[in-house]
């Protein structure tokens, strides 16, 4: 097989369903050795099976520290380097900032940035290793605009946006990219929960340019393409998969 993929060594959190998912599959079709990270390992099993290709799976809660330590470990030792991490686990509490808990904030916090904070931090040598190892946050619109979602997601996703800029200057002489993606409305399980509602979901359509939701595979695409060679002089960048969402003023 002659791909870019080809026996590269993959992580993504939050693999089990969703944009992980997807993502994975991408992968692991090209010729990825591809590690699936998730809470929940029943999970991680049956989304395996439907991910064709070398794929090997890791139960960590990424809102815990010592998980992601373990997990950190578990790499650089099985695999020794790492060429393409991308940070996809993520959560939101839909409410208004007057009713945020102290621990609902830590919650966000922990699962959205400290997790993606400290496992990039922690394979920093793995990824050193790769000589062309690539970074990929998965963030949202909601950390470049204001959205309905609430203002601690939002927060969470901004100072992601942020991070990739400032470690993208500071490991591009390690040879290491670092980009993120904002996507807005994806075809996911959580998504489609809240689009349930006809009124709600005619109002998202009304303000994407492109009157669609998006697909997985539309933001597993761009994470691909961001990890390949033809994306090589790009980094400290965040890319909005919106269908034009970010843009539409009126």
């Amino acid at each position: 097989m002659n791909h870019h993929l080809h026996n590269k060594n993959i992580i993504i959190t939050g693999a089990s369903r969703g944009i992980g998912l997807a993502t994975a599959q991408l992968f692991a079709k090209k010729g990825a050795r591809v590690i699936m990270v998730a809470r929940n390992q029943e999970n991680l099993d049956k989304a395996a099976l439907e991910t064709k290709g070398e794929t090997f799976t890791y139960s960590a809660d990424m809102a815990k520290v010592e998980d992601i330590k373990k997990l950190a470990a578990f790499v650089s030792e099985k695999f020794g380097h790492l060429d393409v991490l991308v940070n996809n686990a993520g959560t939101n509490i839909r409410k208004p900032v007057k009713d945020i808990s102290d621990g609902e904030f830590e919650q966000i916090m922990n699962t959205n940035l400290r997790s993606a904070y400290e496992l990039t931090r922690m394979l920093y040598p793995t990824l050193k290793k790769a000589k062309q190892g690539n970074v990929i946050f998965m963030s949202s619109v909601a950390g470049l605009t204001h959205l309905r979602t609430g203002a601690l997601y939002a927060m969470s996703k901004a100072a992601m946006n942020q991070l990739t800029k400032n470690l993208a200057v500071e490991w591009a002489t390690d040879g290491i990219r670092v980009n993120g993606i904002a996507p807005w409305y994806i075809a996911t399980r959580l998504a489609k929960q809240v689009l349930q509602n006809e009124q709600y979901k005619t109002e998202v359509l009304n303000r994407t340019p492109m009157k669609r939701i998006g697909e997985p595979h539309e933001v597993a695409s761009v994470v691909e393409f961001l990890s390949s060679p033809g994306a090589g002089y790009i980094t400290g960048q965040t890319i909005a998969v919106d269908g034009g969402f970010s843009i539409y003023g009126f």
